[in-house]
């Protein structure tokens, strides 16, 4: 508990103590902060106290609350938000082609600096995201969207700047996909796979591998709503096809593989 001013004052002081539990990591990015309740105990200010506080941090992009379930961490700093609202003015296939860069630098550089302790955190999203039930979305529970299991890859990667820069694009991302013009490409057992993929090319330090299985995921995790596109070929479904199972593609991939370049570099 401690001694504030009264009024907005108090908001302010709640706001910093809130912002200090998430800048040294008391509250990683992608966590859940603690209940109205228990924050109104751990920092001896009324309910409409600790709700403008939160509101103030929501507002700078550091914290998403979702009702029903919580509140959540998604920034370590308000870059975030300012970055978010800038790449929102772009279209959204030029976004998740940005996202698409950094999701894949990431995962190189995650094959390069991450830690046993971050390997085990992945691992422990991956085994957490298995148990959900079929055919469904990322929850808000689990993470939100990408997930959990992304924001780990970052945090692996070791580059701060970068991070706060997905933080922006995905607030960006988390927009478009409550407007319903971003959807999910595909499956939840194609997105595990992928996952899989990802995770084992990072635990073996494999960095061009890592780059590989995060670019076709990526090409088919979140997509325009209009999107998607039909099959790049017609393979006889008597041939065996070795990997993961086919998903129908996005336009862009569509469009990468009719020029003669790989979609998954």
């Amino acid at each position: 508990m401690f001694e504030t001013p009264t009024g907005s004052g108090k908001a302010f002081l709640t706001q910093k103590a809130l912002r200090q539990n998430i800048v040294d990591g008391t509250w990683p990015v992608n966590s859940r902060i603690p209940k109205e309740a228990e924050l109104m105990q751990m920092f001896g200010v009324g309910k409409s106290t600790v709700r403008e506080a939160v509101s103030s941090l929501t507002s700078l992009g550091m914290l998403e609350p979702i009702k029903g379930v919580g509140t959540f961490v998604r920034s370590l700093t308000p870059v975030s938000s300012m970055m978010g609202q800038y790449v929102s003015a772009y279209p959204l296939e030029q976004i998740l082609v940005y996202r698409r860069a950094l999701e894949i630098e990431a995962a190189q550089q995650a094959a390069v600096n991450r830690t046993g302790e971050q390997l085990d955190a992945l691992r422990a999203s991956y085994a957490y995201d298995r148990r959900a039930e079929p055919d469904s979305p990322p929850t808000t529970a689990r993470g939100q969207i990408p997930g959990s299991f992304h924001h780990l890859v970052f945090e692996a990667a070791g580059n701060q700047l970068m991070s706060s820069m997905y933080a922006g694009v995905m607030g960006a991302i988390r927009v478009a996909r409550a407007a319903g013009t971003v959807v999910y490409g595909a499956t939840h057992d194609l997105r595990h796979l992928d996952h899989g993929a990802i995770l084992a090319a990072i635990e073996a330090g494999d960095v061009a591998g890592a780059a590989h299985a995060m670019a076709l995921h990526v090409d088919r995790d979140l997509v325009p709503e209009s999107g998607i596109a039909l099959p790049l070929d017609e393979t006889d479904p008597g041939e065996a096809v070795p990997g993961p199972p086919a998903e129908t593609p996005t336009v862009r991939a569509g469009l990468l593989h009719g020029a003669g370049l790989d979609p998954a570099l």
